[in-house]
């Protein structure tokens, strides 16, 4: 009779560790599916780097210029044969050049893991055998940066590639100066209708400091191609913003005009007068283009106003250049892909120009936030 009662409890104890076990079961295959699952995400492809899209790659392509420029630069500027006034150069050059990398947004990094880092330019090769290798480069590099800013789809990227393919050009002229070389190959560029295709180039005079260098020469900068001669406006260019530049180049003009007049210097005044009349043609140019040439929209004007007899001709000619080149910088940020060779070319004239009058070399010429910063 005690025995019963005993029985029913051993079996609901047996029952209930049945059901336990069926949980615990239940539970470990479903831990058992989602390990399998993950397991199935973890065996999936590793990410990959994203495709760069056309203006990643002219931006790319820039930034790898840039500092190919300042490698090759900084070792030769580290050769025992190298003169010293050649390698402060070459150190000058190294530096803006890794400035121009900086601004551009420097090397891509993916954060992925991936195989160890390229091997740079000047691991691939043998050390350069001297600044003719850099003055090389230089060229090359000015040349795809000012065809890059013709053709890059963002306009931002466009006015910045500008900049930097005048700069690479006066590091190229300053080179070839410290080393004796002949200046790099340059052709002042030509608005149509501005009566530049047919004028005569100016003769080369010395400039203040006794140096032989002009604001324009009889020699060709693959930056500024004869073909940058626009028959139409830059397409996406405001009417007011081509006024703008009409009134910069008209207004250069006169002043530099009445410099001359005043000026003692022979030289002074023939130099003044040369560059005077290559604004009064281009503003003329540029007014055709636009199609406000004898309209009511024509801005030019018989005299405009003048800087105080207290500001130095050097340094008229000096500041209008920089405004000069400030707007074709602008022009070249709202202009469409291929339609800013016109504007490329004339921003590295004025840069041109200002640094043959004694302007020190600047690492963005045309961008004055930059230099401000």
């Amino acid at each position: 009779m005690n025995a019963s009662p005993a029985a029913p409890s051993r079996r609901t104890a047996r029952s209930h560790g049945r059901v336990r076990f069926r949980r615990r079961a239940a539970v470990a295959i479903a831990c058992a599916l989602l390990l399998s699952g993950c397991g199935v995400r973890f065996d999936a492809p590793p990410p990959t780097e994203p495709v760069p899209d056309p203006v990643e790659i002219v931006r790319r392509t820039a930034v790898d210029d840039a500092l190919h420029v300042a490698e090759q630069a900084e070792a030769v500027a580290a050769l025992r044969k190298t003169r010293p006034k050649v390698a402060e150069t070459l150190t000058d050059i190294a530096e803006v050049s890794r400035r121009h990398a900086d601004q551009l947004g420097g090397e891509y990094e993916s954060g992925l893991q991936s195989d160890p880092p390229s091997p740079t330019p000047t691991e691939l090769a043998e050390i350069p055998p001297g600044a003719g290798a850099v003055l090389t480069t230089l060229s090359d590099a000015a040349a795809r940066s000012a065809t890059a800013a013709d053709v890059c789809e963002d306009g931002t990227l466009a006015r910045l590639l500008a900049s930097i393919s005048a700069a690479q050009t006066l590091s190229a002229r300053k080179l070839a100066a410290a080393t004796g070389r002949p200046q790099p190959a340059y052709t002042p560029p030509v608005v149509p209708g501005s009566g530049d295709e047919t004028a005569p180039a100016p003769s080369a005079a010395p400039s203040d400091d006794g140096a032989d260098a002009t604001e324009e020469s009889d020699t060709t900068t693959a930056a500024l191609t004869p073909s940058a001669r626009p028959t139409t406006p830059p397409v996406g260019v405001a009417e007011a913003d081509l006024v703008a530049i009409i009134l910069a180049e008209d207004s250069t003009a006169y002043a530099l005009e009445v410099r001359a007049a005043q000026a003692d210097d022979e030289t002074v005044r023939e130099r003044l007068a040369n560059r005077a009349e290559t604004h009064r043609r281009r503003a003329e140019g540029w007014a055709r283009v636009a199609g406000v040439d004898g309209t009511g929209a024509d801005p030019r004007r018989a005299a405009y106003e003048l800087p105080g007899a207290e500001v130095t001709s050097q340094d008229v000619l000096l500041q209008a250049e920089g405004r000069i080149a400030a707007g074709y910088a602008s022009l070249v940020g709202l202009a469409e892909a291929d339609t800013r060779a016109v504007a490329v070319a004339l921003l590295t004239d004025s840069a041109i120009a200002q640094n043959s009058w004694g302007a020190p070399m600047i690492s963005f010429p045309g961008l004055p936030e930059q230099a401000a910063s």
